[in-house]
């Protein structure tokens, strides 16, 4: 996830092949600033503190050994995915210029947050208005001396919405980009707020106050035009919490020319889908090659509803399709997940160009037999 308020990035650098390698330097300043931190996890300790009982200073041995260790399958998801698509369809925006894959998904195991809070004792007059924030302190940011998030208390406490502190990706111990030794994963929440490099837990009656709470990661009215009007909005507005329910097409890229069957005149689309916040898993994904007025279903292949893989992953789908006389070359797609919310054809425009989840969309396409 970015940290910054802007910045150009050729996405054509970003996923390499054997054919075109990944061929990167960063700015000259970054090689002597804001470093990804080397921990010892020998030595490291998570502190929690805040509205609780008991202040606790937490070993990873003990996050490992003292709690029970919970296993959830989740997509991870910067609030800025698909802001390429924000920018080239509605307006201009500030941010990273991530196109449709700013997401990972994966097997995520730890302790749930709420074990290690019920051993702390939350102690809170109504619980129900109050946050859980983290920082990390091992780094400087942009905007920031230090990382800091919050997600609403009554989240991070329910069994249903399976907060943990990971220390394993995948079955390994987390790689140090991805927030070794631990890090908080809260599923269907922008990932924002999933701290990395985690040392500190606070629980309070406020959201956490740093910068990228409180002035990054909202959806700002049309009004906020630039980051000058902005200043007059930050505090009128919530921050991204659950994301939207959103569909992508992968294949084919826009401007591809697509072969298709001579038989049957159809041609394979592939995709990913997400649900919405902890509304999931994705129930239905369904593609249109005339602009909405008809869909076919397709065939949801890992993720589903019925594969046992849990609320929150993607869904991987496609879909053979034939092609009308006289198509114009637009393929769009829409998700629908479990708790109903189905993908709207648009998205409104906000500064940040945060959660958009307009149709997915590929154009121009070009057809031979």
């Amino acid at each position: 996830m970015s940290v910054g308020k802007s910045a150009d990035v050729d996405m054509d650098l970003v996923v390499g092949t054997v054919e075109n390698p990944v061929n990167r330097e960063p700015p000259i300043t970054d090689l002597v600033s804001r470093p990804i931190p080397h921990i010892d996890a020998t030595r490291h300790r998570v502190r929690v503190d805040g509205c609780v009982n008991h202040i606790l200073d937490l070993s990873i041995s003990q996050l490992q050994n003292d709690f029970p260790q919970h296993e959830v399958i989740c997509a991870l998801q910067c609030a800025g995915n698909r802001r390429h698509t924000m920018r080239t369809k509605l307006k201009e925006v500030a941010g990273v210029d991530w196109g449709d894959g700013a997401v990972m998904n994966c097997r995520w195991r730890g302790p749930r947050l709420r074990d290690v809070l019920n051993r702390a004792g939350v102690a809170l007059p109504d619980p129900k208005t109050a946050h859980i924030a983290f920082a990390c302190f091992a780094t400087p940011c942009q905007d920031d001396d230090w990382y800091g998030a919050s997600i609403e208390l009554e989240r991070g406490m329910s069994v249903d919405g399976e907060v943990i502190l990971a220390l394993e990706m995948n079955g390994q111990p987390l790689p140090i980009p991805n927030g070794f030794p631990v890090r908080i994963i809260a599923p269907g929440i922008a990932g924002a707020r999933s701290v990395k490099w985690l040392d500190r837990i606070t629980v309070q009656q406020h959201e956490s106050r740093n910068y990228y709470q409180q002035h990054d990661y909202k959806i700002l009215p049309s009004e906020a035009v630039d980051w000058e009007v902005a200043e007059r909005y930050w505090h009128t507005v919530p921050s991204v919490q659950d994301m939207p329910i959103n569909s992508v097409i992968a294949i084919p890229s826009s401007g591809d020319v697509i072969q298709v069957s001579p038989d049957d005149k159809t041609f394979e689309v592939k995709g990913y889908a997400l649900p919405q916040g902890d509304q999931g898993p994705v129930s239905k994904v369904e593609v249109s090659l005339d602009d909405g007025r008809h869909w076919t279903n397709a065939k949801i292949t890992h993720g589903g509803f019925d594969q046992g893989y849990g609320k929150w992953c993607s869904a991987l789908w496609r879909v053979r399709v034939p092609v009308p006389d006289g198509w114009a070359g637009r393929v769009v797609s829409r998700a629908t997940d479990v708790g109903g919310n189905i993908q709207p054809e648009e998205s409104k425009w906000n500064l940040r160009g945060v959660n958009y989840n307009g149709f997915g969309e590929v154009v121009d396409l070009k057809v031979v037999v």
